[in-house]
């Protein structure tokens, strides 16, 4: 072992809840002596990233009990801790520091730039500006508690801290999590994926997009309704991400082989999709099928339905066989997809998984198996839905641990 370092605060992990941490402490207490340990060469990989690169920073629902609900793993407990600490805090700490935010009309909030740099930069400023040291391609291998402070094994030096925050996780990270016990840990799985086709009879449509579809899993409850994408190995798009979230412990269960369901209509059952079809052979008889897509559906996609419901291109609404009629009624409200495997959503993975909440004091993010540590971000058995809900619970559980950590 090379040196020994003395710190009031060792974080563990150089991402979004790492950083923000480390400052929201520096600020509650500036005395605090702090390093942030990052294991990789790189530091805030994530948020640069997120958002295509534009970086997600929140959602604009700035109530703690809506905000709360679009959380599959965390919901009960981020309902408290969003008192303390919700979207409309994340964003006036930006904006107090100088970073302008907009809302998109989905409720998502990004830079004025739309670049994540902007972020990235006004964590780094700040944690400069307090004096926080910063210390890369140190993997923590081991903690141990030794007085009244702890002993963290590097891979050639120990670091010794009166506090620690673990503020790292992440699926990749997986193996590492074997030193974080005695903490009880919920094994990490990936959440927010798309789907992969395993007959992949729609990859020449890639590119064609549903604005309103409804993707449900055969044989559950789970569902969900929003913009819907071919893609060239299957189904991605926001309804298809959100759903892989909230199925996400059921779908690696069944080892991610599993058919999915897509109404194209979006909402429209299949009561109200006869009754629209019967009104079209009354009142539009003469009309082509393979020309007049409905509920605007795109023409190609249209196409290709009619073509699976052995529809030909001369026939009429008058002459449609009921045969034919049923074929069309299941490939727009029921239309099968053979999944096998997932695709991770571009690099923005997310772990479903991690930290036991049960086993931390919501309080303070300090464990209740050992006095001095905290939690923060990801390595929490927390995630959400996409569209900047996973870093709102970094934001919210490092400001937690960060407070009651500069205040003790």
């Amino acid at each position: 072992m090379k040196n020994t370092f003395q710190f009031d605060l060792a974080i563990v992990g150089g991402g979004a809840a790492g950083f923000f941490g480390a400052i929201i402490a520096a600020e509650t207490n500036p005395d605090l002596s702090m390093l942030i340990l990052e294991k990789t060469t790189k530091l805030l990989s994530k948020v640069k990233v997120s958002g295509g690169g534009r970086c997600n920073v929140t959602h604009h629902c700035f109530e703690p009990t809506p905000l709360s609900k679009h959380y599959p793993r965390g919901s009960k407990e981020l309902k408290s801790l969003f008192r303390k600490f919700q979207a409309k805090d994340i964003v006036e700490w930006f904006e107090s520091k100088g970073v302008k935010l907009k809302t998109e009309e989905d409720g998502r909030i990004f830079p004025v730039s739309n670049n994540s740099q902007t972020i990235i930069d006004c964590l780094l400023d700040e944690t400069e500006r307090h004096g926080i040291k910063i210390k890369l391609q140190s993997e923590v291998r081991k903690i141990t508690p030794q007085g009244n402070g702890f002993t963290l094994e590097l891979n050639n030096e120990k670091i010794i801290a009166r506090k620690v925050l673990i503020a790292c996780g992440g699926y990749n990270n997986l193996h590492s999590y074997d030193w974080l016990k005695p903490a009880p840990i919920i094994n990490p799985i990936p959440s927010l994926f798309t789907f992969n086709d395993s007959d992949k009879k729609f990859k020449d449509l890639m590119g064609v997009a549903v604005s309103q579809a409804e993707v449900k899993i055969a044989g559950t409850k789970f569902s969900e309704t929003g913009p819907c994408l071919i893609t060239h190995w299957g189904l991605s798009g926001p309804a298809v991400i959100k759903l892989s979230a909230w199925a996400a412990e059921y779908l690696h269960e069944k080892k991610y082989e599993f058919t999915a369901l897509v109404n194209w209509t979006g909402t429209v059952g299949e009561e109200g999709l006869r009754k629209d079809l019967q009104e079209l052979n009354a009142n539009h008889g003469k009309q082509k099928i393979i020309n007049n897509p409905l509920y605007k559906i795109p023409s190609r996609l249209w196409m290709r339905l009619c073509e699976l419901a052995e529809i030909e291109e001369t026939r009429t609404w008058a002459e449609l066989p009921r045969k034919s009629l049923n074929r069309l009624v299941e490939f727009m409200i029921r239309c099968p997809f053979e999944i096998k495997g997932k695709t991770t959503f571009k690099e923005e993975f997310v772990t479903c998984g991690g930290v036991d909440l049960k086993s931390i004091d919501l309080e303070t993010m300090e464990s209740k198996h050992q006095n001095g540590i905290y939690f923060a971000g990801e390595v929490l058995n927390i995630d959400g839905e996409t569209g900047g809900f996973n870093f709102q619970s970094a934001w919210t559980t490092a400001y937690v641990a960060a407070k009651a950590i500069s205040e003790s």
